[in-house]
């Protein structure tokens, strides 16, 4: 597997990467959103390699039965499927259409594609990021049997999500890219994630409503406001104090798509659908959300943004 080298503005952001990969074996590269989704980009078009991509979209009105009934069809594996629905710990929620799913089981059951993928090599983007403890131990089984005949490639920001599968691990930063030193006991594990504390992010953001406390994954945030001092989440509609400042939240959400468009707003940029060009100088993000939400962008932001975007 070969990636290309990629500049931006004569900074050097991809590296030439050969990774030789062997049978049986997962690998990990540990890097931030912009360089994950460079990587991604150079392999769309290889027919060797299944992409699963973050926040992929899944058939919401198909029962999680009629989804793997599917799937078994047009691969042509031709397995029972009642056998399959064992195999993926599935049999209580074989009823269950998937728009009906907790978000943890609904992003498994989206997983469970590469299991059917006939590509000798599958590529995964955050695959273990929106999944609860146990829909993690049942991926990890799964892919564990996979690796004894396909390659596997997981791409992450979160070195603890790598850990859980990959057998090798590099990280891709701006000082390049280079193997990762991950020994077998728990001590040399804890060495390790010590030592790589700067880049392990959070996978909750606390907020406040009517005296409760409320916890959200970064992925469910659509943007981040200032208001007069006060810091609003804004997720479905709806907005929530948070205590932290915009410069705290921005660092830790760094590595999960968040991008500072204005000195008052955080965005999501998995939720912008549209940038909007009012004047010469003047611009705005529209979000792919229920509310259909306008956020500014800062004119000084505009080449920052279509640097991240690759447009």
């Amino acid at each position: 597997m070969q990636f290309q080298p990629i500049y931006y503005d004569g900074e050097l952001l991809l590296p030439k990467i050969e990774l030789h990969m062997a049978s049986c074996q997962a690998i990990g590269i540990v890097t931030d959103v912009k360089r994950k989704q460079l990587l991604m980009d150079q392999l769309v078009d290889h027919s060797n390699y299944y992409l699963f991509q973050a926040q992929q979209a899944e058939y919401m009105r198909l029962t999680v039965e009629e989804l793997i009934t599917f799937l078994n069809k047009i691969t042509e594996r031709n397995e029972r499927v009642t056998s399959l629905m064992d195999y993926f710990a599935l049999k209580e929620e074989r009823k269950v259409k998937i728009k009906d799913l907790s978000p943890s089981k609904r992003m498994y059951v989206t997983l469970m594609r590469v299991f059917f993928a006939h590509q000798p090599t599958l590529v995964l983007e955050e695959p273990y990021f929106y999944l609860e403890e146990q829909d993690r131990r049942q991926l990890k089984r799964i892919l564990e049997d996979l690796s004894k005949e396909k390659q596997i490639l997981i791409l992450t920001s979160n070195l603890e999500d790598a850990m859980i599968s990959c057998d090798v691990i590099y990280r891709l930063n701006e000082f390049g890219f280079y193997p990762l030193d991950i020994r077998d006991s728990e001590e040399d594990k804890q060495e390790v994630l010590e030592q790589d504390q700067a880049n392990i992010t959070i996978q909750k953001i606390s907020t406040k409503r009517n005296e409760k406390v409320i916890l959200f994954n970064p992925p469910e945030i659509d943007y981040i406001e200032s208001i007069e001092g006060s810091i609003l989440v804004h997720v479905g509609g709806e907005n929530y104090d948070c205590a932290l400042t915009l410069t705290e939240l921005e660092h830790r959400l760094l590595n999960f798509g968040f991008f500072r468009c204005h000195r008052s707003y955080i965005v999501n940029l998995q939720k912008v659908r549209e940038i909007i060009t009012w004047t010469k100088n003047s611009y705005s993000l529209r979000l792919n959300t229920d509310q259909d939400a306008v956020v500014p962008l800062s004119r000084s932001k505009l080449q920052e943004l279509k640097a991240l975007l690759n447009i």
